[in-house]
């Protein structure tokens, strides 16, 4: 990112982008006061959100019959035709992270894992955009939490910590290759949730291979626990890596989104907010998804910063926008041209999509078995 001598003054800022993430996949009902169970109150969440000055909604769905985040694809079907009716101008961001069940036992039998979060490209109505991961890393988000953190929520049980302290986002080549595909034969926007800025080179290796052609929409996401923690300096690198023509969201976790997403919207990115993030404000209260709307809203009034409307939002992101070629990109995206002639590697190769049994590694080096194998594999 460049900033000029006026790039700092919030005239010259694009409106921001406010995010919301109310459906808090990690938490179950009670552990926050604003947890939506049932279709209405998941609607109503939706539009409370919108109302409160949130352009953008993260959006998970929860069984109204059981009160957990549902794998089920009408589910979703069902709540995204109900809330695009009711918050129309909302930018619906379906949750990358999703697994769907299988219909039926012959399905789960022939699908591999793969094939069940491909289906985000088939949901009906289709989202504006959907999170994707490109780099598998760990994801501990309890790394950075403190007892105080979880107080008076199911996660003050040792046991549910030790299952989350063992997440892994699993998005290798074979994952994300095809699901860029699918998404874009389905008319859906990526939006890149990267854990590290190691993983932002990856995606830049994409566009210059053309696997990817189109608007950059990427986060700063500050988890920790494998991905980007704590330390500014870290942020700031990642932001100076990031291209020019893209949009910088910034994405906290507990008590740090007090620091995190204020500092995004003075620099001109755009900020998530919700409980999903954070329960809680600075001087440890328990704060909701809109009154975290309402605070970013009510610090942009001081600072002179105006927040986007729906439409606004779309033509920032450039919703619904596709390139035809690699240097459509890269032009778009403010990014050097290729080299003329230059070596592109081994990044783009053709795959069904489906997960593979990979072998694992240690101290950089594979394991004898993989070397075994990859060498049979080129007899």
């Amino acid at each position: 990112m460049y900033y000029d001598d006026a790039a700092l003054f919030p005239e010259n800022m694009t409106p921001l982008i406010i995010t919301a993430a109310p459906y808090g996949p990690t938490w179950l009902p009670g552990d926050a006061e604003d947890i939506a169970v049932t279709w209405d109150d998941q609607v109503k969440a939706a539009v409370d959100c919108y109302k409160a000055g949130a352009t953008m909604l993260h959006f998970h769905v929860r069984d109204p019959e059981t009160g957990h985040l549902s794998a089920n694809i009408d589910h979703y079907n069902y709540l995204l035709g109900r809330i695009k009716k009711e918050v129309p101008d909302m930018i619906m961001q379906v949750g990358g992270s999703i697994a769907f069940s299988p219909k039926s036992d012959g399905a789960k039998a022939e699908w591999l894992d793969y094939d069940t979060r491909h289906m985000l490209a088939e949901l009906d109505p289709k989202p504006e955009t959907v999170t994707i991961a490109i780099g598998t890393s760990m994801f501990d988000i309890t790394q950075m939490w403190t007892q105080e953190d979880v107080k008076g929520t199911h996660m003050e049980d040792p046991k549910v910590i030790e299952q989350y302290a063992g997440m892994f986002t699993d998005a290798g080549p074979a994952f994300y290759l095809e699901h860029l595909k699918r998404l874009r034969k389905s008319g859906i926007q990526p939006f890149f949730t990267l854990a590290h800025i190691h993983q932002l080179e990856i995606v830049e290796r994409l566009i210059r291979n053309g696997a990817y052609m189109g608007p950059l929409n990427t986060n700063i996401t500050i988890y920790g626990g494998g991905g980007c923690g704590y330390n500014p300096f870290d942020w700031m690198h990642w932001l100076q890596r990031q291209p020019q023509g893209a949009t910088v969201h910034f994405w906290g976790s507990m008590r740090v989104t007090a620091v995190a997403i204020p500092l995004g919207m003075i620099l001109g990115h755009h900020v998530r907010v919700g409980i999903e993030d954070n329960l809680w404000n600075s001087r440890r209260e328990r704060m909701s998804t809109v009154k975290q709307i309402e605070g970013i809203v009510d610090l942009c009034k001081r600072f002179g910063r105006k927040v986007a409307t729906g439409k606004e939002a779309r033509e920032i992101m450039k919703i619904g926008v596709t390139y035809n070629s690699v240097d459509e990109t890269l032009q778009n995206l403010g990014m050097p041209p290729n080299r003329v002639g230059g070596k592109k590697g081994f990044t783009v190769f053709e795959t069904n999509g489906k997960k593979r049994t990979d072998e694992p590694a240690g101290d950089s080096h594979p394991i004898p078995k993989a070397a075994v194998a990859a060498a049979a594999a080129a007899k």
